[in-house]
């Protein structure tokens, strides 16, 4: 039954040759690696306005020079990206680079910092959609937290199913969303200069008004860097994409740079001449629409797409974080489950946690895209400053061709980068950035613990081949009944074609049900000898293993087996039927030195 809902679900299992043709085109990779980018569109502009707006009107001229600010900043990322794809073809971003240039401490804040970054990725992005949804739809205002978990399984579904068809599924919303942005962002424009809109007549303030501070300024250029998260996806994940990689890659991060510089200055300026305020109830993109369409048909496309596309950013954390996690298990500081490709050819193990840790964040924090938001920027910021950092001292060690221009660009990069990491860690401190201050470290020791984990495991498993030979011993086999019947049969015939004493055990509750089984296994006379107690306390367990341990008390040197007899039922729901004695009995004995726990399967035929 659940092979059978597994494949309905999921598809198929894929040979490890058709990885090849999971590989992406540039038209696909870029809705499925640039969609958590371009989906910062609806909130960018509102978190720089929901800070400006504390302190009135007049203050929100200031959102268009920081909004070029970010601009600024987004090509200085982009052209630094693009150097750590021809650099590192293999992925991994951050982690790899700080891994390599700056030592495994400063590779597993990167690991930690894109990790939580790509957790609240899924929970904000979802969110938003969410709040999109209920802008369209007020009824729907009240159930945004059930809305965004929803759509984060759909997502996480259409993800296990493979790169390649969920880069189908998500290519068209992201296309369309972009027509429908820069369509929004042309006609709103024209109808301002026709005069068809009531326009706002550009003035720039000499002084800063009552109340502005240059804190304040700060903060809101903060909020509005989370317009960038998103921008190292694709350097992330260059082995997803068609050969040549680094090409490809290269060229569809400077598309992602051109789309999403135009739009957000597009909607940053309409969003002033416009006179928009944010509300609670409706998005600075929703009331920028509807200023440009009226509640019209364009309107609901917009809003549509804006929802479609803020629920499929989370896609690119289902990209990222798999293979992230794959690349350190690689490295021995994630569990090796997460290094394996899934019956798709996708990291499985890794979609699947990250769907889990979003919605647990998204159930606490109830779907708030502003109480998130401060959460997510810090470890995107902190990725960012430490490969560009790395890459300086790549620059720097090698010094190969042309190396100080681009030395100068990844020194720029990290400079400004870090800068917008500090005025985050003090603007938003008090908002929750905080508990990601305090959760990357935890990851840290979380990591060496594992890695440490694995050292010592192979340390006392690693074996001389020359020197080191397998030493045969002799072992007792115990047999625990709870009767005599079939089941027993089959193990008792099992045990008897080992090489081994046998000895049947048996725990009786009254010593009446233990004579007449004494009497009834006399009488059957399997040429085995058994052994038989009383439990007053109707406990099975306690009396075993005191069993147990009085023959390893006489079989010193020796290897105790226990076979335990247990029928298989011929419908899953028949197995609550009956008690689980073998899983408490295999509990009990495990980690046990010298003592074999097997189970001799007998199965139904009704």
């Amino acid at each position: 039954m659940f092979s059978t809902l597994k494949r309905l679900l999921i598809g198929k299992p894929l040979r490890t040759e058709q990885l090849k043709e999971e590989k992406l085109p540039i038209w696909k990779a870029l809705p499925i690696l640039s969609s958590d980018a371009l989906s910062s569109l609806s909130y960018g502009t509102e978190q720089i306005l929901l800070v400006l707006s504390m302190v009135g009107a007049a203050s929100l001229w200031y959102s268009l020079p920081i909004t070029a600010a970010i601009i600024g900043l987004l090509t200085l990322l982009i052209f630094s990206y693009r150097q750590i794809i021809f650099q590192y073809p293999g992925g991994g971003g951050a982690y790899i680079v700080s891994s390599d240039n700056l030592g495994w401490f400063t590779g597993l804040i990167a690991g930690a910092s894109l990790l939580i970054d790509y957790t609240l990725t899924v929970a904000v992005s979802v969110s938003a959609g969410a709040a999109a949804i209920s802008s369209a739809i007020p009824a729907f205002h009240k159930h945004v937290t059930l809305i965004a978990v929803f759509f984060v399984i759909i997502v996480m579904a259409l993800n296990l199913r493979g790169m390649r068809e969920s880069g189908t599924i998500f290519a068209f919303p992201t296309y369309l969303f972009i027509i429908g942005i820069v369509g929004l962002v042309i006609t709103g424009l024209f109808s301002v200069a026709t005069h068809v809109t009531d326009r706002q007549i550009v003035q720039i303030p000499t002084y800063l008004p009552t109340g502005l501070t240059w804190f304040l300024l700060l903060r809101a250029f903060s909020s509005g860097c989370s317009a960038l998260t998103g921008v190292e996806a694709i350097s992330n994940a260059t082995p997803s994409f068609q050969q040549p990689e680094t090409k490809k890659a290269s060229r569809t991060l400077l598309i992602l740079g051109l789309l999403l510089g135009c739009m957000f200055a597009g909607t940053s300026l309409l969003a002033y001449l416009y006179h928009i305020v944010p509300r609670d109830t409706e998005t600075v993109l929703s009331q920028i629409s509807a200023h440009t369409f009226g509640r019209t048909f364009p309107y609901f496309y917009i809003q549509g797409t804006t929802a479609l596309i803020l629920i499929l950013a989370a896609n690119t954390s289902f990209s990222g974080f798999p293979l992230l996690a794959s690349i350190m298990a690689r490295d021995k500081f994630m569990p090796r489950m997460f290094a394996v490709r899934g019956d798709r050819l996708n990291f499985s193990n890794g979609i699947i946690l990250v769907a889990i840790a979003a919605i647990v964040l998204i159930l606490i924090f109830k779907g708030n895209v502003e109480r998130l938001i401060p959460l997510y920027a810090i470890g995107v910021f902190l990725s960012f400053t430490l490969a560009q950092s790395g890459m300086v001292r790549r620059w720097w060690v090698h010094r190969e061709h042309s190396w100080l221009p681009k030395l100068a660009l990844n020194a720029l990069g990290a400079a400004v980068s870090f800068s917008v990491l500090l005025i985050f860690a003090i603007t938003k401190f008090s908002e929750g950035a905080w508990i990601v201050v305090l959760v990357i470290p935890c990851f840290i020791f979380l990591f060496y613990k594992i890695r440490r984990h694995y050292e010592s495991i192979a340390n006392e498993l690693r074996i001389d081949c020359n020197n080191e030979r397998p030493e045969p011993k002799d072992h007792v086999i115990v047999l625990p009944i709870g009767g005599i019947n079939q089941v027993v049969k089959n193990t008792v015939s099992y045990a008897q074609s080992l090489d081994g004493d046998i000895v049947a055990f048996y725990v009786g509750f009254d010593k009446e049900t233990i004579k007449k089984v004494e009497t009834k296994w006399e009488m059957w006379n399997p040429d085995i000898r058994l052994v038989t107690t009383l439990s007053r306390y109707r406990s099975i367990s306690q009396p075993l293993t005191r069993f147990i341990h009085l023959v390893e008390t006489h079989a010193k040197g020796r290897h105790i087996t226990v076979l335990i007899p247990e029928f298989i039922t011929r419908k899953w729901w028949h197995r609550f039927l009956h008690n689980q004695t073998a899983i408490l009995i295999r509990f009990l004995l495990r980690g046990r030195k010298n003592i074999v726990v097997a189970t001799v399967p007998y199965l139904l035929r009704k």
